[in-house]
């Protein structure tokens, strides 16, 4: 029985984009074990994965729960590569959008048969534990998920590029969807999903803009619910701010418009909550490679990132980026104008 692990421990979205990956590698070894070693913050993007044999990750000393010691971290990270290491594997493929010393250093001691990665020009192979390599690409001209897919190609496999792999718990979902339907929310109802947060400065959009959004939508498609999402916690937390009195204020202007807020503590919640949603509003981010991960049409916002690497892969989408790259810039009329575009790219499917 062949034996794969992929590590991958980067960003949510990151991590979704690799998807298309597990499910090429399911394809080519329906039997094997393919399994994948992720991290304690982005491992529910993967949990429900049908591609996936086992899942296994670690925390990061800065993930760590208050109160617990970086020692008790590591202690458990030496515990669980000696678990992989009995596990024998043929390969383990370093996932990564690039080369990345640690998860390396972390294969070397699982001690695989083979080792798959990238490998920067300026860098000796010689002196990396990569046997199977590729050089890497600084500038990538193509989506992420066609980027980490060569490492396949590297391995002699031939596919087309699959879109992006979610699973909704659907318990979660179940409990989320009772909880809206008890305060007005109506199942089966079009729903517009919008993310209001994004980490990087160059993607957030203000509040004015959304509200001026959402009521422009709900002119133009007086048939249609929505679902506010936004990163929670305060705006002053140094390890995640959060989005709380943004979206506070708000969901007061949009007061007596059919909107619904969903403050999601765990990404299994947020992932749960997308799915509810028929389209998705929202900057370049893990919240856009969720919803394209659920096979949702997007409307997206992109500001100083690679848009050709970080579209949404895999569904229909319209994509705004200004010159300056500020999503800032962009105006809710010129959104508002993508929304519909968008719908009459989806034909029959739209939003009417």
């Amino acid at each position: 029985m062949t034996k794969i692990l992929v590590i991958r421990r980067d960003n949510i979205g990151d991590l979704i984009c690799t998807t298309p990956m597990l499910i090429a590698l399911r394809a080519e070894y329906p039997d094997g074990l393919i399994d994948v070693l992720v991290n304690s913050y982005n491992i529910q993007a993967i949990e429900h994965n049908p591609d996936v044999s086992n899942v296994y990750a670690y925390i990061k000393a800065k993930h760590r729960a208050e109160g617990r010691s970086v020692l008790s971290v590591y202690w458990d990270r030496v515990k669980l590569i000696w678990l992989l290491r009995k596990k024998k594997y043929d390969t383990v493929i370093l996932a990564n959008g690039g080369y990345s010393e640690y998860p390396m250093r972390f294969a070397k001691l699982i001690k695989p048969k083979s080792i798959v990665g990238f490998v920067p020009d300026d860098i000796d192979i010689s002196s990396v534990a990569i046997d199977i390599s590729l050089p890497e690409e600084k500038h990538v001209d193509m989506h992420e998920s066609q980027y980490t897919f060569k490492l396949l190609e590297r391995m002699g496999m031939k596919s087309v590029v699959p879109n992006l792999k979610l699973i909704a718990d659907k318990d979660v979902k179940a409990n989320l969807l009772k909880s809206l339907t008890d305060v007005g929310f109506v199942d089966n109802k079009l729903t517009i999903g919008l993310h209001i947060s994004a980490r990087k400065k160059s993607q957030r959009c203000t509040s004015e803009f959304f509200k001026e959004l959402v009521s422009q939508l709900s002119r133009v498609f007086p048939s249609t619910q929505f679902l506010i999402f936004w990163a929670p916690g305060d705006e002053n937390n140094k390890q995640h701010p959060g989005d709380n009195q943004k979206a506070e204020g708000l969901l007061e202007q949009l007061n007596g418009l059919p909107v619904f807020p969903v403050q999601t503590k765990e990404l299994r919640e947020l992932i749960s909550a997308v799915d509810l949603c028929d389209q998705f509003i929202c900057s370049d981010g893990g919240a856009m490679h969720i919803a394209a991960g659920l096979a949702k049409p997007i409307v997206c916002f992109f500001g100083d990132s690679n848009a050709k690497q970080w579209f949404p892969w895999g569904v229909p989408y319209k994509l705004l980026q200004t010159d300056s790259k500020e999503v800032a810039d962009i105006s809710a009329d010129d959104a508002l104008i993508a929304f519909q575009e968008l719908q009459q790219k989806l034909g029959e499917k739209s939003i009417s």
